[in-house]
């Protein structure tokens, strides 16, 4: 996916948020956050599958508009993830998509990226409207948590054991949950002020962008 030159002297600069994506995603959405943390001056990473390939291109959900991706999420090591300021479960398609396994004695490596980044609280993890299904598997890391979701998701947000909350965007510490892609541009605010916030605090060497 075309990389934006980062704005210098954003509030983010030198800082990394790392997108997933897969085919029938939400290109409004998609395409805000690249232009949005670009201007804040921030790295933004789009990661996905690539089943051994060098590059996949997927179609988009409303318009069926192409983007390619190179960037491959099962490469992203421990070191790497904690580089990222934040990981973000994008709406549509994309988590049902990537919560594929085909072995189901095994995590998918979406699923267990997640897993890995619950795993550190210095990594904001952003998950917005279906992108919940992508935790689902790991219901563990929301039980007790406050969350917010589009209402198709009701039943997913309490089998899961989390705490549904009627607001737009919720923040539960390291977790930042939106209600649908129509929210995408409060989600984004509400991670560009945590990440903002907590620059001062973090280490350089989280820095690093992969």
């Amino acid at each position: 996916m075309k990389q934006l030159v980062p704005r210098e002297g954003g509030v983010l600069t030198g800082r990394t948020i790392a997108v997933l994506i897969e085919a029938d995603y939400v290109e409004p959405e998609l395409h805000y956050y690249e232009r949005r943390f670009a201007e804040e001056g921030a790295t933004v990473r789009w990661l996905t599958r690539l089943w051994g390939q060098d590059s996949l291109t997927f179609t988009g959900h409303e318009f069926g508009l192409p983007v390619t991706v190179d960037d491959d999420l099962e490469q992203v090591d421990d070191e790497t993830l904690a580089g990222f300021d934040a990981l973000i479960v994008p709406s549509g398609m994309v988590s049902d998509r990537l919560r594929y396994t085909e072995d189901p004695a095994r995590l998918a490596p979406a699923v267990d990226l997640l897993r890995r980044a619950f795993g550190m609280p210095e990594v904001l993890k952003g998950v917005i409207c279906h992108g919940l299904w992508l935790v689902s598997p790991i219901p563990e890391h929301v039980r007790g948590r406050r969350v917010t979701a589009h209402v198709n998701l009701l039943g997913d947000v309490r089998n899961m054991g989390a705490v549904y909350t009627d607001q737009d965007v919720v923040v539960d510490g390291d977790l930042v949950t939106a209600r649908s892609a129509d929210h995408c541009h409060l989600f984004a605010r509400a991670l560009i002020d945590l990440v903002a916030a907590r620059s001062a605090r973090r280490p350089r060497r989280w820095r690093r962008a992969g």
